[in-house]
């Protein structure tokens, strides 16, 4: 009976897995990248180092599994974000993504 047990443990952990939620691994140099692009371009409104946001969204909530809701209000912007359309390179977006998902929480 014991040995039951851990594959349906196993089996419901996995199902409790939200849909599109993947482990995501940064590489340190990518989440440095995104730090430094933060700091220039986000830290005025989403504050240093995303403490203390003010009115702006608190990123450090932003949702891990919402990688194309990331790109999206970055590059069209959302409420008082204003849109930075193609201001970044695709790779400067997913470093800034990476300093979201994975920098100081």
């Amino acid at each position: 009976m014991k040995r039951m047990a851990l594959p349906i443990v196993l089996a419901c952990l996995v199902m409790s897995i939200p849909a599109g939620a993947e482990a995501q691994s940064f590489s340190k140099e990518q989440i440095e990248t995104g730090a430094e692009l933060f700091a220039i371009n986000c830290s005025p409104c989403h504050g240093a180092h995303m403490q203390d946001p003010g009115a702006a969204f608190n990123l450090r909530k932003f949702p891990a599994d919402q990688h194309e809701r990331f790109v999206t209000a970055v590059t069209r912007g959302k409420n008082q974000m204003p849109p930075w359309g193609d201001f970044f390179k695709p790779e400067q977006l997913e470093a800034l993504w990476a300093y979201v998902v994975a920098g100081e929480r």
